[in-house]
């Protein structure tokens, strides 16, 4: 699907274009979502550029991913999609910046995109180009990463809160629990590398358009706004890399509490076993050995004897339910 987007007083606007071999002149912003062979075509005719195609987006080589050909920049970035599902995944989005024209090329729908174009469709300034386009959407990329840092590292507390301070039934064990868990912090920390690699890629391409900005001849406050978000992704990568840390650390911790009730199981289980050991010895030696015994006289001692059986097994079952050890 190709979105074109042109200057329309003070916003940026959608341009409809039927006919792909006449593209808008005035368009600065050309989104490519999936993009057909003939929008390829097209796009590439109008901004004279080679789209890359997907397999040459997703080589991780750093001079496949940022590189100047025939006067156009690529920079292809690694952005989080799907971050509030149980399955978050990222995707490679190419920017290519030429002649103040943005053309974007995705096979995902990264929230950032959405936000920018209802931003710049509310207000833009009157002389917006490509290269402004891009900076907002590095800015929105950047900012979404902070969201998903922000609302993991919660999520990591109250896990954490759970392990150590657990609220009425939760401080006896059960295994449904520390499933549930382990199965959240694997979560998050599957979202915490994803974000940060998403970082590391972004901090690449904004390094990136800061050493192209003096071929270009960016105003200072262009510069400036680089300059921010170079601090923004390097302290956003440290605090992605505590974040990790502290999963890692309350994985430990909650393997630990698994342990250490697992062991006061087995203690228990052990003195068990041996209060009943003397018994047990000497009913096995002295049990059956007496010609007085008036059990064998009962008309029904069998199948009481086998009543008692049953009971001495459901018993210790419901109560290690009612303790939720099973």
């Amino acid at each position: 699907m190709l979105t074109i987007f042109a200057p329309t007083g003070s916003a940026l606007k959608k341009v409809d274009c039927g006919d792909l071999g006449a593209l808008p002149e005035s368009a600065v912003w050309i989104d490519m979502f999936n993009p057909t062979p003939e929008e390829d075509r097209a796009v590439e005719g109008l901004v004279r550029i080679a789209v890359p195609t997907r397999e040459e987006m997703q080589e991780i080589e750093i001079s496949s991913r940022l590189y100047v050909e025939n006067g156009a920049r690529y920079m292809t970035a690694i952005l989080m999609c799907g971050s509030e599902t149980d399955a978050p995944r990222t995707t490679p989005v190419t920017f290519i910046m030429s002649d103040r024209r943005l053309v974007t090329v995705r096979y995902d729908s990264p929230r950032p995109f959405v936000a920018v174009e209802h931003k710049l469709a509310r207000t833009a300034p009157p002389d917006i180009n490509g290269d402004a386009v891009v900076l907002e959407l590095l800015e929105a990329v950047i900012d979404r990463c902070a969201d998903i840092l922000e609302r993991a590292g919660a999520d990591v507390d109250a896990v954490s809160r759970e392990i150590f301070e657990p609220e009425g039934s939760a401080r006896t064990g059960h295994a449904k629990r520390y499933s549930d868990i382990l199965i959240t912090i694997g979560r998050k920390g599957d979202l915490t590398s994803k974000v940060r690699e998403s970082l590391v890629s972004i901090g690449r391409v904004v390094t990136f358009v800061v050493a192209e900005a003096d071929n270009v001849k960016w105003s200072k406050e262009r510069r400036a706004q680089l300059k921010t978000m170079q601090r923004d992704v390097a302290s956003l990568s440290d605090h992605a890399s505590y974040l990790s840390n502290k999963i890692t650390f309350v994985l430990d911790a909650m393997l630990g509490v698994v342990n250490l009730e697992q062991n006061n199981i087995i203690k228990l289980f052990s003195v068990m076993a041996v209060v009943l050991m003397p018994p047990t010895l000497i009913a096995s030696i002295y049990g059956m050995n007496f010609k007085v015994m008036p059990e064998l006289d009962w008309a029904h001692g069998y199948p009481l004897a086998l009543i008692a059986m049953l009971c001495a097994a459901i018993g210790p079952y419901m109560f290690f339910k009612w303790k939720k050890w099973l």
